[in-house]
């Protein structure tokens, strides 16, 4: 009994070592080294295209709000000049290329052009521009650098004076993008947009001065013709 024990027991040792096992059957795996997808270069490309396109939406959004300035009106138009100030006594426009002109009431309350030259102006054309001054309105408030709205060198510059003593000067800038006003600083100040029907009836005093006569060119005289002297009338005797 006891050699058959043993027996079985050398038969069983000897089975377990002729079994190879897995890890001494299969060879190791070779594991390869991955190159990554994208390199330093190209992170930083895609980097800066995300900040490019991030400012471009950025600068379009602060833009539109700019430009749609004319969209938000106050709740309630006020008058650009107080009514303290008086009724107008003179309007002077000067653009930034051209002629200035200036019409002025005199001592006796009449209208009269001053620029570009002096004569008498027509009575209805002046009070009508008097009364749009008057008649303008803050639509509204502007908080912005005055380059973009064209009011660090204006198109047009209007000096009002008034009965009362006081002067104003209104500069005008570019037009809205929905050409329903004009973009205007009073007084180096105070940045706003303004009725462009009003603007653009002060703005024609520019191009159609409103002289109650139009004054003709003055002629000149005429050119002396020359006499010739007896010399030169004299035939020379052979």
């Amino acid at each position: 009994m006891a050699r058959k024990t043993t027996s079985t027991t050398t038969k069983v040792k000897s089975a377990t070592k002729a079994k190879p096992t897995v890890a001494e059957s299969a060879p190791a795996p070779i594991v390869k080294q991955r190159k990554p997808v994208f390199r330093i270069g190209t992170w930083v490309a895609v980097l800066l295209l995300i900040a490019v396109v991030e400012f471009a939406i950025y600068f379009n959004r602060e833009k539109g709000k700019i430009g749609n300035a004319d969209a938000t009106p106050v709740s309630v138009p006020v008058a650009i000049f107080n009514a303290e100030d008086g009724t107008v006594s003179s309007i002077e426009i000067k653009p930034a290329d051209g002629e200035t002109v200036k019409v002025a009431r005199d001592a006796k309350n009449v209208w009269m052009l001053e620029l570009p030259s002096k004569a008498e102006a027509d009575q209805g054309l002046a009070e009508a521009a008097a009364a749009q001054v008057s008649a303008l309105q803050v639509l509204s408030p502007i908080d912005a650098d005055p380059e973009i709205f064209g009011l660090k060198n204006p198109a047009f510059t209007i000096t009002i004076g008034f009965a009362g003593g006081t002067t104003h000067t209104l500069e005008v800038g570019d037009a809205t993008p929905t050409k329903s006003g004009f973009y205007v600083r009073l007084d180096k100040g105070k940045m706003m947009v303004t009725d462009l029907s009003g603007i653009e009836a002060l703005l024609q005093l520019v191009s159609a001065p409103p002289y109650l006569n139009t004054p003709t060119p003055t002629a000149l005289p005429p050119t002396p013709t020359p006499v010739p002297t007896a010399e030169a009338s004299s035939t020379p005797v052979p």
